[in-house]
């Protein structure tokens, strides 16, 4: 299992999300990623998904 981390920013950059989980594969931390932003209505803010290797793996501006 990987370490993923979703973080969430305000457009003034203030950080509203800064959440770790892990995943076995890419696939699964995308979908994932996505269900947490869904679930805490950040959908449409920016935010972005890396992996504990630093590959980003969702990214919305």
């Amino acid at each position: 299992m990987k370490a993923y981390t979703l973080t969430v920013f305000e457009k003034n950059g203030e950080k509203l999300l800064d959440e770790t989980f892990e995943a076995a594969r890419e696939e699964e931390a995308k979908k994932i990623g996505e269900q947490k932003l869904r679930e805490k209505n950040c959908h449409e803010k920016t935010y972005r998904c890396t992996s504990s290797s630093g590959k980003l793996i969702l990214f919305h501006r």
